[in-house]
């Protein structure tokens, strides 16, 4: 039997598929935007033909998806109604009333999903502690809701005050919509996120129900496709936290899918640095529209609890990555004063960048790197993409190197130059910026466009060891291959943390392990498969942020263990702690983790030597130091385990290109991924 892990991006469908021997074959398609289950199920039905595979012999799919991120960022989701506490209804539009750039005026907030007069308020009120204060208005509800079917409106969010505490009120007010309205797809904010901080609570809970309903006919769409090509088995979907969802679960918290592609990739970097010696990691994701950087550490990826998605708050388990819009496909343009600039915005698949011949126009970073010769100025994926280096470098010449009264070389090296300092901005800010020395990680380079950046981006960060696994171009849906299934169950309970209420916060836990065994039980997960990991947001006293406290699994969480991790994480990110200061405890956090059997890593069996791989030189353009120079050309997949490169050089693969450059050593481990030594030195 064969598992297959795809990963949906900007510019290309990637595909992973694993025999139960451990072999496994990767393919690659343009993506299709307009409805990505197209590209999938193709890039499926292609990739099996190929292989000799029928489908009745895949016993699992697991998928990332982009589909949450995009009807967000391009505001394409569903028209949103609001029922919330009398006197409340401005709190979307309030906020925290922190300006996205304090001294930019220029850059204003995103629109609010929810307009002024689709935000309907009704009679109702529970205290912090769930005390019932004013009974829910029934009829206030019935009416708002018939308002709200007059609009049209296709999705409602149903957000009272204190509702984590007592979700009563909201659940009843959710029978009452259902009755005028049967068809619509309701999202309750204590089901969504059940913890105290009422705009981040509301903000989450209406992007779910934004981009629910296009979610829900995505993934029907998805199925009944995979259905037809002779899927049995119905496709898992990777969630923010790195794990498994099913579909149910998918259609009813979308919302958690919004860094779902990269978060697979996230977890396949973890797995294979702790299985080659290379535990710390810094995670380093190049695709065709974005760069999306994290940090693992002693082989787990760093998490966190809220962030922004095209500048709307997000308040769900996540790994801590951060996204930038650097790709393959970012565009380089010159802003007002004539200076030169790349990305955010970007050419994607369609038109794509110039070198594609899709009718894009505007030169891109992959354009610079045709334009160098860094990339093959001939064709792409194994010789089925053509490459128009000729127009690509003409793009670079009509609109940077002229206007600029640069060079070609120079316009394409810029180009890449600016790219590179947004990319390595990028890593301080999961690294250093949160007391992380980078000199003691390795820099783990995939995606498409991810090797041809890492040396530069290493030697900039000061990262002595790239590691680029095998194929990088399809590591996220490789990722997925990795992943478990996993969901997180949160609960808030303020309280002051001591020795003696120590039992009561562990017994705070046993409602989150009474749900999370529902949960499981759901996913017909069998018992001995089952994984709790536990962790507390806590602070110290006065302050307004909190940090999250990881407890061993296969532990009981002991006090002691909590206040000393909490101490040394605080002054690691903060640079200081506190011993005599109160700590308080704010939210209870359950990761539900059903372990899924994969096929081990298995060391590569290639009868092949250096020369069999050496495919010609070419000369390519590394840097201004060291201008044009005649670098080896490789093919990378018939490259023998131990082999090793000296650089310059270029090794080329189906899914990716990587550079290695001059003075730096590379070597093919028995696993087959690509380590480089930054200097050629061998005792780092």
């Amino acid at each position: 039997m064969y598992r297959i892990g795809i990963d949906v991006g900007g510019t290309f469908t990637d595909l992973s598929m694993i025999s139960e021997d451990g072999e496994v074959s990767f393919y690659k398609t343009p993506s299709t935007p307009h409805d990505p289950s197209e590209a999938i199920i193709s890039g499926m039905a292609e990739m099996l033909q190929e292989q000799r595979v029928s489908p009745s012999e895949v016993s699992h799919i697991g998928h990332g998806t982009t589909v949450a991120t995009n009807l967000i960022i391009e505001r394409k989701g569903a028209v949103v109604g609001l029922i919330t506490t009398r006197g409340f209804r401005d709190i979307l539009e309030i906020g925290r009333q922190v300006r996205p750039h304090l001294y930019d005026y220029n850059v204003q907030k995103p629109d609010v999903l929810v307009p002024r007069e689709l935000r309907m308020e009704v009679s109702e009120r529970v205290d912090s502690d769930g005390n019932v204060l004013e009974v829910l208005d029934e009829d206030q509800v019935r009416q708002a809701t018939r308002f709200l079917a007059e609009k049209n409106v296709g999705a409602v969010t149903i957000c009272f005050l204190h509702a984590y505490k007592n979700p009563d009120h909201e659940r009843r007010a959710k029978e009452l919509v259902l009755e005028i309205m049967p068809e619509a797809y309701i999202s309750l904010s204590s089901d969504i996120l059940p913890e105290f901080r009422e705009y981040e609570r509301l903000s989450t809970t209406v992007l779910n129900a934004t981009i629910g309903p296009k979610m829900s006919r995505y993934l029907d769409r998805f199925l009944s496709r995979a259905t037809e090509l002779g899927i049995a088995n119905e496709p898992r979907t990777v969630h923010s936290n790195g794990g498994l969802m099913s579909m149910e679960s998918v259609r009813n918290y979308p919302v958690r899918t919004c860094l779902s592609g990269p978060a697979a990739g996230v977890v396949g970097a973890a797995i294979i640095g702790a299985a080659i010696g290379h535990p710390d990691l810094v995670t380093f994701d190049v695709g065709g529209t974005s760069t999306d950087v994290s940090l693992i550490q002693q082989g787990r990826a760093v998490f966190t609890s809220h962030r922004n998605v095209a500048g709307y708050p997000v308040k769900t388990p996540m790994v801590d990555i951060h996204v930038i819009g650097a790709g393959g496909g970012s565009i380089a343009w010159r802003d007002d004063a004539g200076a030169l600039k790349v990305g955010p915005h970007s050419a994607g698949a369609v038109p794509g960048p110039v070198a594609y011949g899709r009718g894009g126009q505007e030169p891109t970073i992959t354009d610079a790197e045709v334009t160098l010769q860094r990339l093959n100025p001939h064709t792409l994926l194994r010789g089925k993409m053509p490459v128009f280096a000729a127009e690509a470098k003409e793009a670079i010449r009509k609109q940077v190197a002229e206007p600029l009264s640069l060079s070609i070389e120079e316009a394409a090296e810029g180009i890449l130059r600016i790219a590179t300092a947004n990319m390595s901005r990028a890593i301080r800010s999961v690294s250093t910026e949160k007391g992380y020395n980078l000199s003691k990680f390795a820099l783990f380079a995939y995606g498409g466009a991810g090797p041809l950046h890492a040396v530069e981006v290493a030697e900039e960060c000061g990262i002595p060891v790239v590691i680029v696994p095998q194929e990088p171009g399809t590591m996220c849906a490789r990722g997925v291959l990795l992943a478990d299934i996993s969901f997180d169950f949160v609960k808030s309970d303020i309280s002051v943390a001591s020795a003696e209420l120590w039992d009561r916060v562990m017994a705070s836990f046993s409602g989150l392990v009474v749900q999370a065994n529902d949960w499981l039980d759901s996913e017909n997960i069998d018992a001995e498969h089952r994984v709790l990991r536990l962790s507390i947001d806590a602070r110290y006293e006065g302050q307004n942020f909190e940090i999250q406290i990881p407890f061993p699994e296969g532990t009981d969480p002991t006090y002691a263990y909590f206040l000393e991790e909490f101490q040394q994480i605080h002054h690691r990110e903060y640079g200081y702690k506190l011993p005599a200061r109160k700590i308080h405890i704010i939210n209870l956090r359950l990761q539900a983790v059903g372990r899924v059997v994969k096929v081990s890593l298995s060391e590569r069996k290639v009868d092949t030597t250096l020369a069999d791989a050496y495919l010609h030189s070419r000369q390519v353009y590394v840097n201004r130091e060291h201008g044009w120079v005649e670098a080896k050309v490789y093919d990378r997949s018939l490259m023998p385990s131990d082999a090793i490169v000296d650089g310059p050089a270029i090794l080329e693969e189906m899914s990716s290109t990587t550079l290695i450059g001059v003075g730096h050593k590379a070597e093919i481990d028995a696993y087959g991924n690509l380590i480089i030594r930054l200097g050629a030195k061998d005792d780092e």
